[in-house]
């Protein structure tokens, strides 16, 4: 029997997702949940019914189903999004944009992209155009193993059955408790932490009919959702805990479908909800694509007008791929040998495409504009080599290691302090430390600033990883009394307390470091943030004119007194900050200078450090 007000609700869970990838709702990400939940309870329904009906679950039959339902629609997508991406994004990311079509095409693209830390949460400057397919690989694990499970459980009866549903939701909850604390990534992407939210829909058909007439419910889970969408933000630690609230606020909707107010069912049953529900499916595959690969080939976020433009381009093409592609090949009868070879002959193809794709890469570009150059972009984008030897600690990560370089015997030694912007400086000093005999100790991390500052987690960062980095750090700068400690630090961080200036939140941090790093070393040097790009530079200067990839902005220095402080800015722009510079492309991505940049600075910043006293 179909309900009409879940036709409603999927459209409304594929709206919030669309919107917030389109930011405009920040918590917009719980519509994956609510589509979990559906899912669970209409699947687990047609699992029971069929095994009450026939004593038995015809799986080839169910898969089958599944097959027809979802396998031509995403790859369709799939396919259209890879030959525009080819077309639109630059040479340089089509060993990436290959590597996630192959992982989307495997149906375990969620274990691949949390391997490769594809962090959804916060995703960088140019993102994959196929991470959204991670639900779907959700989904079609879940589809794999629940029925062959529940097929099991039924052998002992119907309350095994919710016995067994109960168990395992219960288990999967307090995995993705734990998990969304100490690997957030894998929690967010895997089956295991999200399943309860599946186990939670597939329990709503083990609920008493008497607990579902209190007429207050349905406005309560249209509160949750609300409350979930506008206040849940990508700085929530997800899913976890806070999956909770949305979870429970769908149950509690679905629950009370018998007695939803009439304002309810008017709108889950109009006719542009139902429109809405019905092309949920491909709309959720478009939306992403639609959004990311304008704004990645423009090398910009999408202004308001073109988000809503992009939207609608979505609506466009998820009406028409429901009507000539989902539809007609979803109802048509088609033998279950010919579903299954059609399935692996898709899958095949999507295999050799991506690998044909990331084949196709090509780092080397020429520019446009009054002078032309020629750049291995690989190389433009290459990290530090602080990098490379895990003397950068990344996310989770408390301490640093040894990362001496120089003249390790040496007794004059300098830190390095603080996080990636920090980082980008190890070239040239490291060159300076075996030029000039001194001993070098790298102490950075990912996202984590010196000043000491706190930020919301986001994603894979948690605020209680860098406090207890910084913590040991300052031991170990206490131990080696080094003769400078130099840091740097991005400083357009958002503030964990959005009651205080961020201005103000930034020098009551640096007035904390300025205490705890006092007495300890004989210069405290604070080169300040270098020139923030409002584009990714190697991807802008890869697809348009040079010229127009000259809109990087020179970074105040706002360093309170108490540092010896070295001002970037004018070894980096004149009266524009240029992409590239005598020759040398000066940014390896969205935010840090290339170490080609940095080890023509040298110079500079040795005379700049020389002007301080050091080396005297």
């Amino acid at each position: 029997m179909r309900i009409t007000q879940i036709q409603g609700l999927r459209a409304l869970a594929a709206i919030l997702v669309t919107v917030f990838h389109a930011r405009i709702v920040p918590g917009g990400f719980i519509g994956v949940d609510i589509f979990y939940v559906i899912s669970g309870y209409l699947i687990t329904g047609l699992i029971l019914r069929e095994i009450e009906d026939t004593g038995t679950l015809d799986l080839k039959s169910f898969y089958q189903r599944r097959i027809k339902r979802l396998l031509p629609t995403s790859v369709f997508v799939l396919f259209v999004t890879a030959a525009f991406a080819w077309i639109l994004l630059p040479p340089i990311v089509r060993d990436s944009l290959g590597r996630d079509l192959f992982a989307a095409a495997t149906y375990i693209s969620n274990y691949l992209f949390a391997w490769w830390q594809n962090d959804y949460q916060n995703l960088n400057a140019t993102p994959s155009p196929f991470i959204h397919y991670w639900s779907l690989a959700v989904e079609e694990q879940f589809y794999l193993i629940w029925p062959i499970f529940i097929l099991l459980l039924a052998r002992y009866g119907k309350k095994i059955i919710f016995l067994g549903i109960a168990a395992t939701t219960t288990l999967s909850l307090l995995f993705s408790i734990y998990l969304t604390q100490v690997a957030p990534i894998w929690a967010f992407y895997s089956l295991p932490t999200r399943a309860w939210e599946l186990g939670f829909g597939a329990l709503l058909l083990f609920l008493p009919e008497s607990n579902k007439r209190v007429r207050l419910y349905p406005w309560l889970g249209l509160l949750g959702i609300v409350f979930a969408s506008f206040t849940f933000n990508e700085n929530t630690a997800f899913p976890g805990k806070n999956a909770l609230l949305p979870v429970l606020a769908t149950v509690v909707l679905i629950a009370s479908i018998s007695f939803w107010p009439p304002i309810f069912n008017d709108v889950a049953n109009s006719g542009l909800s139902q429109w809405l529900g019905a092309i949920s499916y491909p709309l959720y595959l478009w939306h992403w694509p639609a959004l990311v690969l304008p704004s990645s080939a423009l090398g910009r976020p999408l202004r308001i007008y073109e988000r809503f433009l992009c939207i609608l381009l979505t609506i466009v093409l998820a009406h028409f791929t429901s009507k000539y592609i989902e539809e007609p090949l979803r109802h048509r009868q088609i033998a279950v040998t010919t579903v299954y070879k059609g399935a692996a002959i898709t899958t095949a193809i999507s295999l050799i495409v991506g690998i044909t794709i990331a084949f196709s890469t090509s780092s080397i570009i020429t520019t446009r504009g009054e002078v032309s150059y020629k750049f291995d972009l690989k190389k433009v984008m290459q990290k530090p080599a602080v990098y490379g030897d895990d003397c950068h600690v990344n996310y989770g990560e408390t301490k640093s290691g040894y990362c001496t370089f120089g003249n390790k015997n040496s007794s004059h030694t300098i830190v390095l302090y603080g996080d990636s912007h920090a980082a980008q400086w190890f070239p040239p000093l490291e060159k300076l430390a075996r030029e000039r005999g001194f001993k070098l100790v790298s102490l950075t991390k990912s996202a984590c600033p010196a000043v000491d500052v706190l930020r919301p987690d986001q994603g894979a960062f948690k605020m209680v990883h860098c406090i207890k980095w910084r913590q040991n750090s300052i031991e170990r700068i206490a131990k080696l009394k080094p003769m400078a400690v130099i840091t740097s630090n991005f400083q357009y961080f958002t503030p964990a307390n959005e009651k205080i200036s961020r201005a103000q939140w930034w020098r009551d941090g640096q007035r904390k470091l300025l205490n705890d790093l006092q007495g300890k070393t004989e210069h405290l040097i604070y080169i300040s943030d270098t020139p923030r790009p409002l584009r990714d530079i190697p991807n802008c200067l890869a697809s348009r004119k040079s010229s127009s990839c000259d809109s990087t902005e020179k970074t105040p220095v706002s360093i309170i007194s108490g540092f010896e402080i070295i001002d970037p800015n004018p070894w980096l722009c004149s009266s524009y900050c240029p992409a590239i510079l005598d020759g040398v492309v000066a940014y390896r991505d969205a935010s840090h200078i290339s170490v080609a940049i940095s080890l023509k600075l040298l110079p500079k910043l040795e005379a700049a450090l020389l002007a301080k006293g050091l080396f005297a």
